[in-house]
């Protein structure tokens, strides 16, 4: 029997009608920017597999500190003991961020990272006596697809089985310059029962690669800041580099209270998810009364082998060369990004950092549900690219070791792709 065949029997796939889906691509190996299927086709992995896997794929070096680390201690309760690769991380991952960012929380998600958030700040104000519920989001968001993550997203098809069930949340549009004295009345007229605002950071991954201005967003986090708004800054997408700074908060005049990460921060190793804080949020849980603890954990808390996957992660990042390489895509996208706009299928064409999005002209309103997407993904499949797009919505999200040549052949690729459509 295949392995396509024992796939289907025995496996139910995120994101994917069963009952008429395409047999699966067993997947056998991954060198690089390449994964290699059992026939032995290569595939470019322009997504870094659902935007996780920023140094490609199997990196030595990742492996290397890994393997170590396993020999030595794979697993221990985190509540009550702690262990290096823990607090290395924490110390390394805190010294890159706002310097207000000064507690970390392990979770193991970019889902759970939001619950965290979202119960860390709603409780932060039931500490103080205080009952703020309500949180502030933006429409067409995304965090995640937990109970509280989906209730901070947009409503849509997604969650429609569920909306009985998602808690209230007030949605507001993403800011620009227009729109901003709206958006401040929103806050002001709501802020007295508003425990946070939460928000995808410059550009909405999930929504179609929907981007907004730094500076617009400075201005709307600095209302909150000034209408006492919590922040959670859901950087689970932007993190690490993906937005050509190694966080979207480098581009931000304000500051979180609060901020969620995963993707990215192994290198695409396995699991793992953080929610930091300012000493103001952890601040508020100390107390000689021990019904104010934070009451939240999972069994795999700051797991030792995702914490040495992270350090070893966030170590090749900050080398001159990966930095030098997100740049390079950055100014590839972004040569790239003009002779896009000149193809009459083509319109809505963005960039930030090392991500390129467009959207494929076509008779139907732009959709994840667009047929075309489907159609486009298979073209690029029997190119040997890994495409996802979201519907109409195209993008590139390619690892950071992806070279020059490599990026050329996905662009030849993509405009044979945009002509035959």
């Amino acid at each position: 029997m295949s392995l396509q065949q024992r796939d289907k029997d025995v496996n139910w796939h995120p994101y994917t009608q069963m009952k008429i889906a395409e047999d699966t691509i067993p997947i056998v190996k991954g060198k690089g920017v390449y994964l290699f299927d059992n026939q032995g086709n290569r595939y470019i992995d322009a997504v870094s597999s659902w935007w996780v896997t920023i140094h490609g794929h199997a990196h030595p070096y990742i492996a290397q500190k890994v393997s170590e680390q396993l020999n030595t201690l794979e697993q221990v309760i985190f509540a009550g003991f702690t262990h290096e690769p823990a607090v290395q991380l924490s110390e390394n991952l805190l010294s890159l961020l706002p310097d207000n960012q000064q507690k970390v929380f392990y979770s193991d998600n970019g889902s759970t990272a939001v619950e965290v958030a979202l119960k860390m700040c709603i409780q932060y104000w039931y500490n103080q006596g205080k009952k703020k519920t309500k949180i502030l989001a933006f429409k067409d968001a995304y965090h995640g697809d937990t109970f509280g993550a989906m209730s901070v997203s947009g409503r849509s098809v997604w969650t429609k089985p569920f909306g009985e069930m998602l808690f209230e949340v007030i949605f507001m549009d993403t800011p620009t310059s227009e729109n901003l004295n709206d958006l401040k009345a929103i806050i002001q007229n709501h802020s007295q029962e508003i425990a946070c605002f939460i928000y995808e950071p410059l550009i909405q991954g999930a929504a179609g690669m929907l981007m907004h201005k730094a500076e617009d967003l400075s201005v709307l986090m600095k209302i909150c800041r000034e209408q006492k708004v919590l922040m959670i800054q859901d950087e689970v997408f932007t993190g690490f580099g993906r937005t050509g700074k190694l966080f979207a908060a480098n581009y931000l005049s304000e500051k979180p209270d609060i901020m969620c990460f995963s993707k990215g921060l192994t290198g695409g190793t396995m699991p793992m998810g953080i929610t930091t804080s300012s000493n103001e949020i952890f601040e508020a849980f100390l107390s000689d009364d021990k019904y104010k603890t934070l009451f939240h954990g999972h069994s795999f808390t700051a797991n030792p082998l995702a914490c040495t996957a992270a350090l070893a992660s966030m170590e090749l990042l900050l080398k001159e060369d990966t930095l030098t390489h997100i740049k390079l895509i950055y100014e590839k996208h972004l040569n790239f990004s003009k002779t896009l706009q000149q193809h009459p299928k083509v319109e809505n064409v963005r960039l930030i950092g090392t991500i390129l999005a467009w959207e494929i002209k076509n008779d139907k309103q732009t959709s994840y549900f667009n047929e075309i997407g489907k159609i486009s993904y298979n073209e690029f499949l029997k190119r040997g690219i890994i495409m996802r797009p979201l519907g109409n919505v195209m993008y590139l999200v390619p690892p950071y070791c992806i070279t020059s040549e490599e990026l050329d052949l996905v662009y030849k690729n993509i405009l044979e792709v945009m002509d035959y459509l």
